[in-house]
């Protein structure tokens, strides 16, 4: 399976899902190109040392939404993609028709609390302790038009420990995250990106499909 990934910044989703490919973890995966809303990122650094093309396409060089992302389309149509994984990416994406279904997001909280526009990184971790809640975790859902909206297809959860911070949440989601995020790819490249769909079609009826 041909997975495109998407990145804004210092790549951790990208370098964690090369890194897996390359010791045999992920199988059947392959990583062909790399999109970067930035130019001077670790993103692209990681993509140059995996020998993996990338193009940066940054919001301010478009007319509109609608133009950003067409040309990110267009990009992805030229390589061919069967699945496109934001990791980290933070500018919006306009979704086309033809890759809804197949465009997956992993956020660093339990939507849908806790996201929107605005909300990535520390910002999330410091808005989950403010509210005093009893958990947090990460969640994987399909892209759409709206941050952070889509129908969600997995999640894991952890307790808030007693003197929590930032910092260590932002670590501890953070492992959750490396280790998801592989597995609902693992999951599209073994039963078909249309996977995904079926996934988070269980999960709002309550009925986690494989994985927790």
């Amino acid at each position: 399976m041909r997975v495109a990934v998407l990145v804004s910044g210092g790549g951790s989703t990208l370098e964690n899902l090369l890194q897996r490919i390359r010791d045999g973890r992920l199988r059947r995966v392959v990583i062909p190109f790399v999109v970067s809303s930035r130019s001077d990122v670790r993103g692209i650094e990681v993509a140059q040392s995996a020998e993996v093309p990338f193009q940066v396409l940054r919001r301010r060089d478009f007319a509109d939404d609608e133009r950003y992302g067409a040309a990110i389309a267009a990009a992805l149509d030229a390589v061919g993609v069967d699945l496109v994984a934001m990791g980290g990416f933070l500018a919006y994406w306009a979704l086309p028709a033809r890759y809804e279904g197949r465009t997956i997001n992993v956020h660093p909280a339990l939507l849908p609390e806790f996201g929107g526009r605005g909300m990535y990184g520390r910002r999330v971790h410091e808005a989950v302790l403010a509210s005093g809640a009893a958990t947090s975790g990460c969640t994987v859902h399909l892209v759409d038009r709206e941050y952070d909206h889509g129908p969600i297809v997995a999640q894991r959860s952890l307790a808030i420990e007693p003197g929590e911070t930032p910092t260590s949440l932002d670590k501890r989601v953070r492992e959750l995250e490396q280790a998801l995020y592989p597995d609902v790819i693992q999951q599209a490249a073994d039963q078909g990106v249309g996977w995904l769909q079926g996934a988070a079609r269980a999960f709002s009826a309550d009925r986690p499909a494989g994985i927790d």
